[in-house]
């Protein structure tokens, strides 16, 4: 426990003196996004802001916090004219950092931005600003946690309205307050538990207090399970939907992918086996982002090496995919149907499927008969098979609908209510907090069963495990946080963020 508490302190020290060690310096950058556009902001950080914001630009006073002012902008050193555009004083606290802090918004032309960056080099005390530095420094600075600061770096490259919405909630600290809710209930147990410790030494066994915290951990735990058990929705949603096209050669994958697409991603050729690796392709359906992959024709046997290995990788696709599209050749089916006409459109794709070796391990697939457009009569659509034709649009309304309640069952819907889990640190630490939860559950299951003839625990370790919960937690917040998650976090926001 000594040995513990010294390398927590030890880690404690480090990380002060890297917090004092990143705000004496005061960091600079375009804070906007790169290339020409009409206004660019550069944004600066930290001690000496108010001094860069003098020597670029002549203020008779301390200008008015959070206003903006119109004025000239000149190089420190050779006092040339830059640009003239408006600069904001944020004083610390005040301000996103939390620290002092300016911005410059200028005309957005490269040489003007150059020109603003390069004045702001010769001012002493600053210093260009690493990837997600200024989001790092109001961690620090207690303006937001580590599960927001990962949601304002999703938010910044959310591409659909789902990702969106999801980034946002997260951003705005949903996820926050449901895991400081159970630290801080975890704490209330601990505290508990510390106190039938004192009871305890006196051999007066309180089975009441026991029952009670008993019941605690049960409830912090059954919200835990309830929350990583999600099917990875918040996941699947950041990162895209793997979805899978599957089918025979010359069935229509790459025509129905390409009006996904809205444009010719595959090329199409009524040569079966023109696809021969996998395509993939990113697309937004109703908000939510989906990457479709064409792969090739399946058969029993290719013709080459070349085809055989576009088969085996159609099949991997197919097997992992989130989401798997079959498609089958209307005049195929018809045929077969008719010359068999005991046997089911089911039992049909139950044959295809074992025929083509296609394995769906998801629960969400559909069926697309397409070729409508050769057939006499066309049966009508069930639950999960759509009878379509990609060359004249014939049911391919009522198949996207579909695709698009699977997408939704997939992704879940985003809440504020409900946050959900979108980051696989986030899964990895519950799941390590469960462990210990579970463990101390037991150890309070063996204490009540055990009230008449005592049995030897050390409780010092037992309550140990209360505190691994909280900290696992703690470190999902950054309440407790070491320089290696720090760095994964940040290194991969964009640099003047």
């Amino acid at each position: 426990m000594l040995l513990k508490f010294r390398e927590l302190c030890s880690g404690s020290v480090k990380m002060c003196i890297k917090r004092w060690y990143s705000s004496a310096h005061t960091i600079y950058s375009l804070s906007s996004g790169q290339g020409k556009c009409g206004v660019a902001v550069i944004r600066v950080s930290g001690l000496e802001s108010l001094n860069a914001l003098r020597s670029l630009v002549s203020f008779k006073f301390v200008p008015i916090p959070r206003n903006a002012h119109v004025r000239k902008i000149f190089h420190p050193k050779s006092k040339e004219f830059i640009d003239r555009g408006l600069v904001v004083w944020f004083p610390g606290p005040g301000s996103f950092t939390g620290e002092d802090s300016c911005e410059f918004h200028v005309h957005g032309g490269p040489a003007i931005v150059s020109a603003v960056l390069d004045a702001l080099s010769c001012v002493p005390g600053l210093r260009p600003a690493e990837p997600g530095e200024f989001t790092k420094r109001a961690f620090y600075s207690g303006k937001m946690d580590l599960t927001e600061a990962e949601g304002l770096a999703d938010l910044i490259n959310a591409e659909t309205e789902m990702q969106r919405k999801q980034a946002l909630i997260q951003a705005n600290g949903s996820l926050s307050k449901k895991y400081n809710f159970w630290r801080e209930k975890l704490k209330r147990i601990l505290a508990h538990f510390e106190a039938f410790i004192d009871f305890a030494e006196d051999e007066n066994f309180d089975e009441n207090v026991l029952r009670s915290i008993l019941k605690d951990v049960q409830e912090i735990e059954k919200e835990i399970k309830e929350h990583i058990e999600d099917g990875r929705r918040g996941e699947i949603l950041r990162q895209g939907v793997r979805a899978a096209i599957v089918g025979a050669p010359n069935v229509g994958k790459s025509s129905f992918i390409n009006i996904l697409a809205q444009r010719p991603v595959s090329i199409v050729t009524d040569i079966a086996g023109t696809t021969r690796d996998i395509v993939e392709m990113c697309c937004n359906i109703s908000g939510y982002p989906v990457i479709i992959s064409d792969t090739a024709g399946l058969r029993k046997k290719g013709s080459d090496t070349v085809e055989n290995e576009g088969m085996l990788r159609a099949r991997e696709c197919a097997k992992y995919a989130d989401f798997t599209i079959i498609l089958l050749d209307a005049t195929q089916v018809v045929r077969h149907l008719s010359e068999n006409p005991k046997e089911s459109i089911q039992q049909y794709i139950d044959k295809y499927l074992k025929e083509m070796e296609i394995e769906i391990n998801s629960s969400e697939y559909i069926y697309l008969v397409n070729k409508t457009d050769l057939i006499s009569k066309v049966p009508k659509s069930t639950e999960k098979v759509f009878w379509i034709s990609c060359k004249n649009s014939f049911g391919l309304p009522n198949a996207i609908d579909e695709l698009q309640k699977s997408l939704k069952n997939i992704c879940g819907v985003p809440s504020a209510e409900y946050p959900i889990l979108s980051q696989a640190r986030h899964r990895h630490l519950l799941c390590e907090a469960l462990i210990h939860l579970g463990t101390f559950r037991d150890y309070i299951g063996v204490l009540l069963n055990s009230t008449n003839s005592p049995v030897e625990l050390d409780f010092a370790i037992v309550a140990e495990e209360i505190r691994c919960v909280i900290q696992s937690i703690g470190r999902i917040t950054g309440a407790v946080s070491t320089d290696e998650i720090l760095d994964v976090i940040f290194k991969d926001f964009c640099i003047g963020k």
